[in-house]
């Protein structure tokens, strides 16, 4: 696609073009970026747990912490092998990049992991009294 503002790329917008560059780029991230596998791994595992259950509202918020977890940790990825590409050397404004990218991952890593851990819970709760 095109991009206005650099004036690169290609005319025309092709949204089959667009879903294989987003199922690529996740492929590539969940294969060579372990924090991103382990999380969609379990958030899966969640999910299925929620959806036997017949939790809709679980269902949808684990869905967006999850999908908020994963999105931080790819915007992360991509900042820091962006920051690797441009400067190799220790830079001190990179590594504070870098870390800026970090938190925002962080905060996402716990909203994800206390909504993941109440479900887990109630999901506990209810197979106990059955």
């Amino acid at each position: 696609m095109k991009n206005k503002f650099l004036g690169t790329g290609e005319q025309g917008y092709n949204p089959v073009r667009k879903v294989q560059n987003v199922i690529s780029g996740l492929r590539y991230a969940v294969l060579t970026d372990f924090s991103v596998g382990y999380k969609l791994i379990l958030s899966l595992i969640v999910l299925i747990a929620t959806f036997a259950l017949r939790q809709q509202v679980d269902l949808l918020l684990i869905l967006i912490a999850t999908g908020l977890v994963l999105i931080t940790e790819i915007v992360n990825s991509a900042i820091e092998a962006l920051c690797d590409f441009v400067e190799e050397r220790h830079n001190e404004k990179i590594k504070i990049i870098k870390d800026i990218a970090a938190a925002a991952v962080g905060i996402s890593i716990v909203v994800w992991v206390v909504v993941c851990a109440v479900e887990v819970g109630e999901i506990w709760v209810q197979f106990k009294k059955q």
